[in-house]
């Protein structure tokens, strides 16, 4: 037992290390492009077509790309383009409602019913309120050992790129559009870039933020303008709260087909079951509380 023991804990180290080889020592794109395009419903946003973006916002969007990638390079030049197709898509709208997923962090928002459907009310709550909003996808990373690499880092808050990445990208639309509001949205693993993001733009009074569900090993640092809900109201969530008996339980049970009903209600990484790691919009104490949150912030238009 002790040299299984042993060999576990020799194995851990050596993820670790081999995760910092792949994503914190060799060069890489990870600090953006390609791999983390805002888009809607899973496409990436594009246009080839500029005109209407004012040369003020261009030139800003290329001095942004060029402090963070250089001049001259393909990541710089992408970046641009991300910068200004979203705020030709922003720019006269109240909100922007960034979605970050769960998972490994390439899940588009309808491969998420859960949060397709909160969404879905946030919107209709905003439009209650006389907003117009516009849903976008923040797909922090790519289906390759890289990108669970990459993801593993940022599960152990060891690496914050992609946090930065995305708190570069709300900054700018914000300054680029005075009135826009922004709200980061995030469910399960996704709520620690959230979170972190939001950490950044603390000072950003344009930018609020709604999570559910986040993994039980990070503590949240920012909850000013922030909603975080940890229950779904109906079953405790076993990931939030660590709750491994009833993990590893329901896990048990399902292998052996002696699943209860309740016990198949939320899962983590969509393989192990999480009772009660799941969220929606149809649960009165998740669309309760998203709907106060959002009144008492901004009332009507």
């Amino acid at each position: 037992m002790m040299g299984k023991i042993y060999s576990l804990k020799r194995g851990i180290i050596l993820i670790i290390a081999l995760s910092f080889v792949m994503v914190v020592i060799v060069p890489s794109p990870l600090t953006g492009g390609v791999i983390r395009e805002i888009g809607t419903e899973g496409l990436p946003l594009s246009t080839s077509d500029f005109s209407a973006v004012p040369q003020s916002v261009t030139e800003e969007a290329t001095k942004l790309a060029t402090e963070l990638f250089g001049k001259g390079q393909e990541e710089c030049h992408n970046f641009v383009n991300q910068l200004l197709v979203t705020y030709l898509e922003a720019k006269d709208k109240d909100f922007i409602i960034v979605f970050n997923p769960g998972g490994w962090g390439w899940d588009s928002l309808k491969s998420s019913p859960g949060w397709y459907s909160i969404a879905d009310g946030i919107q209709s709550e905003l439009d209650s309120l006389s907003y117009t909003s516009l849903l976008l996808d923040y797909q922090r990373t790519t289906d390759t050992l890289k990108g669970y690499l990459g993801e593993f880092l940022l599960e152990l808050n060891l690496q914050q790129s992609k946090a930065k990445d995305l708190a570069h990208r709300v900054q700018f639309l914000t300054e680029s559009v005075p009135n826009l509001r922004v709200i980061l949205t995030g469910e399960s693993n996704g709520t620690v870039i959230s979170d972190q993001a939001m950490n950044m733009l603390k000072d950003n009074p344009q930018v609020y933020s709604i999570q559910t569900g986040p993994p039980f090993w990070y503590k949240n640092a920012t909850l000013d303008r922030t909603l975080l809900l940890t229950s779904n109201g109906i079953n405790p969530d076993s990931f939030s709260q660590g709750d491994f008996f009833t993990m590893v339980r329901a896990n048990l049970q399902a292998w052996f087909g002696f699943s209860r009903p309740e016990d198949s209600s939320g899962d983590v990484l969509r393989v192990l079951q999480a009772p009660g790691h799941d969220y929606w919009w149809h649960y009165s104490e998740i669309s309760s509380q998203i709907i106060n949150f959002l009144e008492q912030n901004f009332g009507f238009k």
